[in-house]
């Protein structure tokens, strides 16, 4: 198995929070911040996909690597498989992780952790989840992930949704926006058109399970939320202005 390639997908058109991309955080655009997770996480090269000439702009002027793509992608892993063909024309590399250009707060080790079930040649898609936080399972943002236990702290993924689900009391996980998918898998993924409940859910992970696809998830202790809406982006910057304070 040859190193993964991360591709960081990214664009200004985001519809719940336009231009995000580029918001600041701490004084640097959160592509940025995302990049720099990508890169400490050391699990092998990492590019930023857009569209946009300002992300292209910024991304290059702080030394990283960018492929430009098309408008027209209905997804990230849409724009993440146009830009591999450039990027790895020659197939070096048989695992491509996808890490949502929202996560500025990610910890770079969990990106290995979500490569653990392409262990199994039967796993098309490994993400990650974490248990939900107090008034997630009632909000819309924050995606569900409906599976089932197969090993510790392993879930086969049956569903994921915006809805409050499953039905009655126990455990709700939380799904963090990283996709590893085996090459192959994506190419799959990214020839079928968006899905029915896709569109319905605007959620791209459901593309490939209606196709069959099998998608497995590490379960984390916690982890930080993506940035989806303006209030999301509002709490991370007044953390990170708590973390600067405590730190003089």
């Amino acid at each position: 198995m040859s190193r993964p390639l991360v591709v960081i997908p990214a664009r200004m058109g985001s519809s719940r929070l336009p231009g995000k991309a580029l918001a600041p955080i701490a004084g640097r655009p959160m592509i940025l911040h995302v990049l720099e997770k990508a890169l400490a996480a050391a699990i092998g090269p990492v590019a930023v996909a857009t569209d946009s000439p300002e992300i292209a702009a910024i991304v290059a002027e702080a030394g990283g690597r960018v492929a430009m793509t098309s408008g027209d992608h209905a997804c990230g892993s849409d724009r993440v498989g146009e830009a591999v063909a450039s990027l790895d024309p020659a197939g070096e590399h048989d695992i491509i992780v996808n890490l949502q250009g929202d996560q500025p707060d990610i910890a770079p080790d969990t990106l290995a952790t979500a490569l653990e079930p392409l262990a199994d040649p039967d796993v098309d898609i490994a993400t990650l989840a974490a248990p939900a936080g107090p008034g997630e399972r009632d909000d819309p943002n924050s995606v569900k992930l409906i599976g089932a236990e197969i090993a510790p702290r392993r879930m086969r993924a049956l569903y994921f949704t915006r809805a409050p689900a499953p039905y009655d009391d126990g455990p709700d996980y939380h799904h963090i926006g990283v996709y590893a998918f085996r090459r192959t898998a994506l190419a799959r993924f990214a020839a079928l058109p968006p899905s029915a409940l896709e569109l319905r859910e605007r959620l791209e992970q459901l593309r490939a399970l209606e196709a069959g696809m099998r998608i497995d998830a590490m379960i984390l202790d916690k982890a930080a939320r993506g940035v989806d809406t303006s209030a999301d982006l509002q709490r991370l910057r007044e953390a990170r202005d708590k973390d600067e304070r405590s730190r003089r």
